[in-house]
């Protein structure tokens, strides 16, 4: 006996709205890996921009904004002198730790081992 399965029945199937809106935000470039830094604690714009290779100031900037706009990430201004600013992840921000690091251990058991980024 044989069981055919309906086109409609496929059709109707829907990526979640939350899973949607994630990846949206982290699912973009350079995004992931600054959180992922993050997590470590709050990072000057300097230290960011260098432990993640390849990011230029340009776009780590924009994805600063980017998650500050979310509400993961606070921008904080130290007078100095010297003048710095530093990140840091908001609870929300934080919240994400346990799922960056399941993603991580996936990514080491599941995926095909690519380029290492540099050392600091």
């Amino acid at each position: 006996m044989r069981v055919e399965q309906s086109h409609d029945a496929a059709a109707c199937k829907q990526v979640d709205v939350g899973i949607t809106r994630v990846f949206q935000l982290l699912g973009k470039r350079w995004t992931g890996p600054i959180v992922a830094v993050l997590t470590g604690g709050p990072a000057y714009f300097t230290d960011l921009r260098r432990a993640v290779p390849g990011l230029s100031e340009r776009m780590l900037s924009d994805r600063l904004t980017e998650l500050a706009a979310a509400g993961l990430v606070v921008r904080e201004v130290d007078e100095g002198p010297p003048l710095r600013v530093s990140y840091r992840l908001t609870p929300a921000g934080s919240a994400l730790e346990p799922s960056l690091k399941e993603l991580g251990a996936w990514a080491n058991t599941y995926l095909p081992e690519g380029e290492r980024p540099g050392s600091c």
